[in-house]
């Protein structure tokens, strides 16, 4: 089956960052970047990465001095008949997250997503703090969210666990599905049609690999959870864009055991828009909402409209996304004044014991 640009989520975004005079539409095929193939990139390995063409796949070289970690999964390039990326292209979306431990590097996740399903279980697994994370990050990048809660056939009370995510949830549509249902798995789908992409994201043992199979009506290999915590192992070790049943495009990711936010204010901010519609109304502007006269916020709380553990998580995202948004340098400036300090601490003690 050939395919289309638009086929492959081309569209007039990309069109209009070619070096083109030949009108809308008129793809990386004319114009100054004629002689150039237009590639959706759909596997990102260690030393090169596959792009996909209406002339099929292909391996990508990457010019001196790159690296495949400049490159997410989705990302649209213009490449030459050799197979060499010369451009890429402007991203319309882009999930992203800071590297896990002390690393200030910023990982990229994936690119071009118009959904993203933040998938979680109806089982010891559904955590409403972490959904209100991977929530975040789709309001920050631009995706439009809908949460999926698996396993629903396993749950004695699925319907406990919609009810969690709602609240959390806003606007945002919630699917309790089991991922071997054909009807549920269209009610899934119906969220990412013809030429859009959609990209599955949760922690490991949740039933990303399985709604996955069923989407694109693949056979990746899945792993049973541990009883004590429904915690699973990892199945998906790559990201990799594959076509779905009805013409859309799914990248699954590998599950994550944390998701470090990273200059995502507004997406936070967004998502608790009824805690910073109230902070907004505080008598002073750097309100900490503790015991400050005239905090909007402490008086929601007392009046019972607004729930203080909501109020808390809203705080540690927004301290947690300052920190992570350090650049390498911010970072080891911040540890070599805290080290600095722990040393005068430690000096003046034993100054004090010699006294």
């Amino acid at each position: 089956m050939t395919l289309s640009l638009k086929d492959l989520g081309w569209s007039s975004f990309f069109d209009r960052q070619l070096d083109t005079d030949s009108g809308p539409d008129s793809g990386p095929d004319s114009g100054p970047d004629s002689g150039l193939t237009g590639f959706r990139i759909a596997e990102v390995h260690r030393d090169r990465l596959t792009g996909l063409s209406p002339d099929g796949s292909r391996d990508l070289i990457l010019h001196g001095g790159q690296s495949t970690g400049d490159y997410a999964v989705g990302d649209w390039v213009l490449a030459e008949p050799a197979g060499r990326i010369a451009r890429l292209l402007d991203r319309q979306t882009l999930l992203s997250r800071r590297a896990a431990g002390t690393d200030a590097r910023v990982q990229l996740i994936a690119a071009n997503v118009d959904t993203l399903y933040v998938v979680s279980s109806c089982n010891a697994d559904f955590n409403q703090a972490r959904l209100e994370r991977y929530l975040a990050l789709a309001h920050e990048a631009g995706s439009f969210a809908v949460i999926v809660l698996t396993k629903a056939d396993l749950a004695a009370e699925p319907g406990d666990y919609e009810r969690k995510a709602r609240k959390i949830a806003g606007h945002t549509p919630v699917l309790a599905v089991d991922a071997f249902d054909p009807a549920h798995l269209a009610r899934v789908a119906e969220w990412c049609g013809p030429g859009q992409t959609a990209a599955l994201l949760g922690s490991s043992g949740v039933g990303k690999s399985t709604l996955r199979n069923g989407l694109v009506g693949d056979h990746a290999e899945t792993k049973a959870i541990r009883e004590d915590d429904a915690r699973g192992r990892h199945t998906t070790t790559s990201r990799a864009l594959r076509r779905m049943g009805n013409g859309g495009w799914l990248i699954d990711t590998p599950g994550m055991r944390a998701l470090r936010l990273h200059g995502a204010e507004s997406g936070i901010d967004g998502l608790f828009d009824d805690v910073t519609a109230l902070a907004a109304e505080c008598r002073f502007a750097d309100c900490s909402h503790q015991a400050e006269p005239g905090c909007a916020v402490q008086v929601a709380i007392t009046a019972e409209t607004l729930d203080p553990d909501r109020l808390r998580r809203w705080q540690k995202l927004r301290r947690e996304n300052a920190r992570n948004s350090e650049t390498l340098a911010e970072a080891r400036a911040r540890d070599k004044d805290f080290g600095r300090m722990i040393r005068t601490v430690m000096r003046d003690k034993k100054g004090q014991k010699g006294f």
